[in-house]
This record gives C-alpha cells, sequence and structure tokens, in this order.
C-alpha cells in the first residue's frame, strides 16, 4: 500500500509487506495509472533549470525515473528504506547516469543538510508510516525557502467499487483502516495533510485529485492495482481485525472481479496536496 519509513522498525510497521515481490509490481501499476494524469501538476512548479529533486520514498524508482525525464538537467536523489526496493532501481535507471542516485535513508532524520532541495516528491508514503507529521518536519527542513512539496497522499475512504454480494465499502472501513491505526498509521491522511501544510507554514496550499477509475484507466491495470494489494496483505488485515483470511482474500477478489466486468463502475480518488515553502 505504500512505501518509505525509517530505520527503526517500530517506524516501518509494514517492512515485510513493503519488501515483498507484490510492492514491486504494485507501484509499476500505479505509476501507469496515477502518472498520466499526475504530470501535469508539476506545471505549477516554478523550478530553476536544474532543480536538485528529493523523491522521498522512491521504492523501486517508477516516478524518480520519470522525474528525470520531465526535468532533464535535474539532480535528482530517491531514497527509500529498502535495500531490495533500491536494487531494482538502480538497475532500471542505470541509463540517467549520476545526476540519478539512491541512497538508503531514514525520513525521520535524513542525510542532508538545510534548505538542500528545490521540489521534495513524496508518494503513497504518508499512509505507510507513524507519526507522519514529523516526517514533514525533517521534509521542511531540507526543502529551501519558496521551494515546493507534492504529496502523494492516499486515503483509503476514498476508494468505491460496486456492492454485489459483498460490500467494498465495509471492507475499507472496518478492515483496511483498523489495520492500520493497529500500527499507528493514519488511513485518512489524504485528508488531513492539507491543515498539516496549512500548520507548517506553507503557501498556495492546493489539494487535486488523480481519478482511478474504469473509464480513465484500463481495467486490468486497476485490477492489477487491487490483485497486488491482496497478494501482500490479506494475512496482516485478517491477523488485525480478527477476521478469516479466506473471507479477507474473497473481499479482494469480489473486487477485483467489479474492476474487471464491463461495465460495472469502480473509483479510487487519490488526493494529491502541494505546498510551497515560505
Amino acid at each position: 500500500m505504500a512505501k518509505l519509513a525509517s530505520m527503526s522498525i517500530d517506524r516501518n510497521p509494514q517492512a515485510r509487506q513493503m519488501g515483498d515481490e507484490s510492492m514491486a509490481r504494485n507501484l509499476a501499476l500505479q505509476a501507469q495509472a496515477i502518472w498520466p494524469q499526475e504530470q501535469a501538476l508539476f506545471d505549477r512548479y516554478d523550478l530553476p533549470v536544474a532543480p536538485r529533486i528529493l523523491d522521498l520514498g522512491c521504492g523501486t524508482g517508477e516516478i524518480t525515473r520519470r522525474l528525470a525525464e520531465r526535468y532533464p538537467h535535474a539532480d535528482l536523489v530517491g531514497v527509500d528504506i529498502l535495500d531490495g526496493n533500491l536494487a531494482i532501481a538502480r538497475r532500471e535507471s542505470a541509463g540517467w547516469g549520476e545526476r540519478v542516485r539512491y541512497e538508503v535513508g531514514d525520513a525521520f532524520a535524513l542525510n542532508y543538510p538545510d534548505a538542500r532541495f528545490d521540489l521534495v516528491v513524496c508518494r503513497h508514503m504518508s499512509q505507510a508510516v507513524p507519526d507522519f507529521p514529523r516526517v514533514l518536519d525533517e521534509i521542511g527542513r531540507v526543502l529551501k525557502g519558496g521551494g515546493w512539496l507534492h504529496l502523494l497522499s492516499e486515503d483509503y475512504g476514498m476508494l468505491r467499487m460496486p456492492r454485489g454480494t459483498r460490500d467494498p465499502d465495509r471492507f475499507w472501513v472496518d478492515t483496511a483502516l483498523p489495520y492500520l491505526e493497529s500500527i499507528g498509521c493514519d488511513g485518512r491522511i489524504g485528508r488531513h495533510t492539507p491543515p498539516l501544510l496549512q500548520q507548517r507554514g506553507y503557501a498556495d496550499i492546493a489539494i487535486d485529485y488523480i481519478v482511478v477509475d474504469t473509464l480513465r484507466v484500463p481495467r486490468e491495470t486497476f485490477a492489477g492495482i487491487l490483485r497486488a494489494w491482496r497478494d501482500g496483505y490479506v494475512e496482516p488485515l485478517a491477523e488485525a481485525t480478527g477476521r478469516d483470511s479466506i473471507d479477507v482474500r474473497g473481499d479482494f477478489n469480489a473486487m477485483i472481479d467489479d474492476i474487471g466486468t464491463p461495465p460495472r463502475y469502480a473509483v479510487w480518488h487519490v488526493p494529491v496536496v502541494s505546498g510551497r515553502r515560505r
């Protein structure tokens, strides 16, 4: 469901899921579904010709590489907690040369000086770490005055699937959100993020919604995201909520079938919050 945390297991409660092959698959599918709409949002950031960009929680570098293409003179660094993800990122990014590099890092204590970056991109991470406001404070430390934060902040109350023999709304509210709460994470962080930026004095705060649905995104891509979540998360979801894992898998399979079956409609609104550091 997301990516980076910290060097401490208490700050990285989804370490096993983040390192599973299903996560690499999920990150690739999410990029295919989200980036075509998301990339236009970067037009609002008035960056230098050769900006310094941090991709925090970069995972396998899916978006780091897209940023390198969008900003051909940028110096980019992708930071993640997991060596396995970074090994994939380095292999897939070899053609970009020295201006794209990857480092193991702690989002709660970044190894960079103050006011280092013109743009910090942080995607699919805010709902995966406990005490995300502390990460925001660290982002603010390394972001230049006038620099921009681009934050894709998931919210598991914003997925809507058809109701059949199972109620998918209850799944997200009664299974996914309690699981995240049980490990100290905020599964509704998307809607909670704009006030966090306001409290930290950001200017030009905006929230946009990427619409991942069965009209804009290929059904197989959308279904693949749910399939990857299923493959990585059935057991921890069942354990956290006391449900039978077969039943949790059944919920996932019902949603996957609905997404893949025309003309049924499903939608995931993905919040993207941005702001300029004063």
